[in-house]
C-alpha cells in the first residue's frame, strides 16, 4: 500500500477500485461484504509483490473474525458460490484504525462497521 498523508491514490483490481487515503497500513481502505451470507472484509493493504493478496480483518459470518491475508481471486469466487457477488460498501467511512475494528469484532463475534 502506498502511504498518502495529504493526497489520495486509486488502484484497481478485479474490477474493484480502491481509494487509498491512509497514512498508515493500519488505516482502512475498503469494506467488502456479501449481501446474502453475512461475510465482511475490512481491507487496508494490497501486497505490492502479489496484487492478488490483501491484508485486513476477515469475517466469514461464522463468529470468528480474524486478521490476516486473503486472496482477492478467492473473494470473487466466494461470492459467486453463494449466488451474489461480493459488494463494496460505498458509504463506509472508517472512523478508527483496523486494530479498533478487530477489538470490537473479537468482543462481538463479528465485524461491526
Amino acid at each position: 500500500m502506498r502511504s498518502a498523508t495529504d493526497r489520495s491514490t486509486t488502484e484497481t483490481h478485479g474490477g474493484w477500485e480502491y481509494r487509498i487515503v491512509a497514512a498508515r497500513a493500519t488505516a482502512l481502505v475498503v469494506k467488502l461484504f456479501t449481501p446474502n451470507a453475512g461475510a465482511t472484509w475490512l481491507l487496508c493493504e494490497i501486497d505490492r509483490e502479489d496484487d492478488d493478496r490483501a491484508f485486513g480483518l476477515c469475517d466469514l459470518g461464522q463468529g470468528f473474525p480474524e486478521l490476516g491475508y486473503v486472496s482477492l481471486t478467492e473473494l470473487e469466487g466466494f461470492g459467486e458460490k453463494r449466488g451474489l457477488p461480493i459488494e463494496r460498501d460505498l458509504h463506509f467511512i472508517a472512523d478508527k484504525p483496523l486494530s479498533g475494528y478487530a477489538r470490537e469484532a473479537r468482543l462481538a463475534g463479528r465485524i461491526v462497521a
